[in-house]
C-alpha cells in the first residue's frame, strides 16, 4: 500500500456540509442528473456550464448572450421548465448542438449543492460516467481534504449520489489503506453500498426513489445512461463561482 495523504468526507446533502469551513477541494455529485449533464455537455464541446439555484437569475444572466451561442437548461421535479431551451437530460448533449455554446442550468437539487461549496479553492463536478477522471485528479493533485457532497433530492438521502461517492472511495482505496483515507463514517457506508451493488449499477438506480420518479416520466433511457461507469473522460471544474469548463 502506498501513503496517500488525502482525506474523504462524505456530505449525503448540502444542509449537511459544514458552514463556514471549507475543504481544499469539494466534489459535488448529482448522478440523476445534473452532474450526469454537466459531464456530457462539455463532453460536447460547450465552452462552458453556468449553474444557477435560481431561475430567474439564470433568465437574466442567459439573456446578455447571444442566442445562437447559449442553451438554457431548466428542471423542476424532473420536468423541463417552461421557457428553456432543455430540461437535464444528458442525452440532449450532442455535438452539432452544443459545440462553443454555454449551458446555463438549473435543477432542482444540482445546482443547490454546487452553490453551497462555491467558494473551495477547487470545485468538481462527479458523476459514474465520469468517476475516473475524478479519481485521476485526486491522485495526481492529492487534495488534503477533500468534501464530497451528495445532492439529494430536496435535502433528503439519495441511493445514487453515495454509490457515486463509493465508486470513488473504492478506486482510490486500491492502492492505499481505507483507514488512510476515510474522513467520516458515511465514507464507509457509501463505499459499502457500492461494493453490493457494482455490477448492477442499473438496478440500484431503477430502486432509487428519484430513479422512479424518473421512470414515471419516461425517462428509462436517461437511467441507464447515468448508470454507467467511467464511459466520459472529462473533468468539469469550477473556473469561477458558478462556472464549470473542462480541465485542460
Amino acid at each position: 500500500m502506498t501513503e496517500f495523504p488525502v482525506k474523504l468526507f462524505f456530505y449525503h446533502t448540502p444542509e449537511l456540509v459544514p458552514n463556514p469551513v471549507t475543504p481544499d477541494c469539494a466534489i459535488v455529485i448529482d448522478v440523476l442528473r445534473a452532474t450526469t449533464t454537466i459531464a456530457a455537455a462539455l463532453h460536447a464541446g460547450a465552452e462552458a456550464v453556468q449553474a444557477f439555484k435560481d431561475l430567474d437569475e439564470l433568465m437574466q444572466t442567459s439573456d446578455a448572450w447571444p442566442v445562437d451561442r447559449r442553451l438554457r437548461a431548466g428542471e423542476r421535479g424532473g420536468k423541463m421548465v417552461e421557457g428553456c431551451d432543455l430540461g437535464n437530460s444528458p442525452l440532449d448533449c450532442t455535438v452539432d448542438r452544443f459545440a462553443d455554446r454555454r449551458l446555463f442550468i438549473s435543477t432542482t437539487n444540482g445546482t443547490r449543492a454546487l452553490n453551497c461549496v462555491q467558494s473551495a479553492p477547487v470545485v468538481l463536478t462527479a458523476a459514474l460516467v465520469n468517476r475516473q477522471s475524478v479519481v485521476h485528479y485526486l491522485q495526481t493533485n492529492q487534495p488534503e481534504t477533500v468534501w464530497i457532497v451528495g445532492s439529494g433530492w430536496e435535502g433528503s438521502y439519495s441511493l445514487e449520489d453515495s454509490v457515486c461517492a463509493g465508486a470513488i472511495v473504492a478506486a482510490l482505496a486500491k492502492n492505499t489503506a481505507l483507514e488512510a483515507i476515510v474522513g467520516n463514517d458515511e465514507t464507509i457506508a457509501a463505499l459499502a453500498l457500492f461494493q453490493q451493488w457494482e455490477h448492477n449499477l442499473l438496478g440500484l438506480l431503477e430502486k432509487a426513489s428519484h430513479g422512479q420518479r424518473l421512470l414515471g416520466l419516461n425517462n428509462t433511457e436517461d437511467l441507464k445512461f447515468c448508470a454507467q461507469l467511467d464511459t466520459l473522460e472529462i473533468l468539469p471544474q469550477q473556473r469561477e463561482p458558478g462556472i464549470l469548463a473542462k480541465t485542460v
